[in-house]
Order: structure tokens, then C-alpha cells, then sequence
């Protein structure tokens, strides 16, 4: 497998603290969040890597290079102007040729990525199905900010709802930024305009019945989006334990 890691965001809510920084260059326990990541795609068995870009992206490439020093390739995707989550997958079609991790770059997480593929596999078989999106899911504070899911006993995904408003909240089970997908799925979107995994693909495919598979993660396993002060505070505090600080992702 290959992975997308979505590194273009400013962070504008951490003011001063991403000014001359992504945000996922920003250190949670002594190194930046996004090399958290490229160790655990690693560790889960991935050695080709993208990386967007947008908001000061120097100091990506200049922190990661080519991908030696963490036993990876890395391609990096300028974006001048930034294409949503999804637009930023489509530019890269060429080098997603076959399933892929899609990682949100602002997140900090010990999810088991290789356990993810998986599932992702496991669900196919079952449904009998070539296509298909997963999606690791977490229970959230704030269902009003996320992408909630319905799910099935058997995993699949019936209903998604971006960021509803306080009347639509029918769950607090949402998405963790954390996909996997076949190349296909990139087919299903459309190139030189803003489309994003959350408001456009995964509404789309299960409007035409395309499987979209959600794995929740277990009592060990946790996801902290680190864009807001308090988010970046809780997993700096994280880090800091023995048992976290152990984690590659």
C-alpha cells in the first residue's frame, strides 16, 4: 500500500504557533506531529509516502527530504491553492495506483494502521464487493465539528452527515481521519476543483450504493485532532506518558 498524508493546513485557530509552520510540523513529545506519522506508516508496512503542500511547505521538505532517514519515499504535491482533501488525492492519481492510506496530518492517534487495511480487506471479502472506502471511527465531544456515521453490526456505513448542525446530530460516532481506499476511488473525482473526503466522496459513494466500510477504534487506541489550543495541550500531555511516548504514530 501506499499513503497520502494531508500536511497542507496552517492551523489558524493555533495563531502565532503555526505562523512559520504546517501544522502537523508542530512537536508533540519532542518531534513534529507528521514524523509521528511517517513512522507509522512505515511501521505498518509502507514505504512510499505523498505529502501535500501548501503553508510553508520548506519546512516539511526540508525536515523530511527525499525519505531516506526514515526508511520511506516521499513525493511532495504543492498545492497553490488548496483543493480540499480529495482534490488533493485526485492531483496525486498518477502515483495512488493501487489502495491507499489517506491520513489527516492534524491528528494524534496510536490507531493501528496495518489492523485498518485489514479490516478494509476483511469487509471486501464479506460484502463481495472490488470498491470500497474504510474509515476508522471515534466517539467524539463535539458531534456538530465531525463527519458522523451510522453503522450497520456488520460495519458498513448507511448514513454520513458533515459537520451537521445541533437538530441533525444523531450519533456521536465520527470520522477519525484516518481512510483507507482503492484507487477507484479517486475515479470519482473530479480534477482542478476543491472536493473533500468528508462533504463530497463518501456522501457520493453511498449515494450510489458503493460499500464504505467504518471501523471503531478500541479501548486502547485514541484520536486528538491537536488544531485547537486545548487539542494540542491534551496531546502534548499524552506524549508525555510512558506508554504513549513508546507509540510510532
Amino acid at each position: 500500500m501506499k499513503a497520502l498524508i494531508l500536511a497542507a493546513g496552517k492551523g489558524s485557530r493555533l495563531k502565532q504557533l503555526t505562523a512559520d509552520r504546517p501544522k502537523p510540523m508542530l512537536e508533540i513529545g519532542g518531534e513534529p506531529l507528521l514524523a509521528r506519522h511517517v513512522r507509522g506508516l512505515r511501521q505498518a508496512g509502507v514505504t512510499q509516502i505523498a505529502i501535500n503542500l501548501h503553508h510553508a511547505p520548506e519546512v516539511i521538505v526540508d525536515y523530511f527530504g527525499a525519505g531516506a532517514g526514515f526508511d520511506v519515499q516521499i513525493v511532495y504535491s504543492y498545492e497553490p491553492e488548496l483543493l480540499g482533501t480529495a482534490g488533493a488525492a485526485k492531483l496525486l492519481e498518477a502515483f495512488l495506483d493501487e489502495p491507499f492510506f489517506v491520513v489527516y496530518g492534524d491528528v494524534f492517534t496510536n490507531i493501528d494502521l496495518a489492523q485498518l487495511a485489514r479490516v478494509h480487506a476483511a469487509h471486501k471479502a464479506r460484502a463481495g464487493v472490488d470498491l470500497a472506502l474504510t474509515m476508522a471511527l471515534y466517539h467524539v465531544p463535539n458531534p456538530t465539528e465531525c463527519g458522523l456515521v451510522e453503522l450497520t453490526d456488520a460495519g458498513r456505513v448507511t448514513r454520513f452527515v458533515e459537520k451537521p448542525s445541533p437538530d441533525q446530530v444523531f450519533t456521536d460516532l465520527a470520522n477519525a481521519g484516518l481512510l483507507v481506499c482503492d484507487v477507484a476511488v479517486l475515479h470519482r473525482i473530479p480534477p482542478g476543483v476543491i472536493f473533500d473526503f468528508g462533504r463530497d466522496v463518501i456522501p457520493e459513494l453511498l449515494e450510489h450504493g458503493i460499500a464504505v466500510f467504518g471501523n471503531p477504534i478500541t479501548s486502547a487506541e485514541y484520536l486528538i485532532d491537536i488544531g485547537t489550543p486545548a487539542g494540542l495541550a491534551r496531546a502534548q500531555e499524552l506524549a508525555e506518558l510512558p506508554h504513549v511516548s513508546a507509540t510510532p504514530v
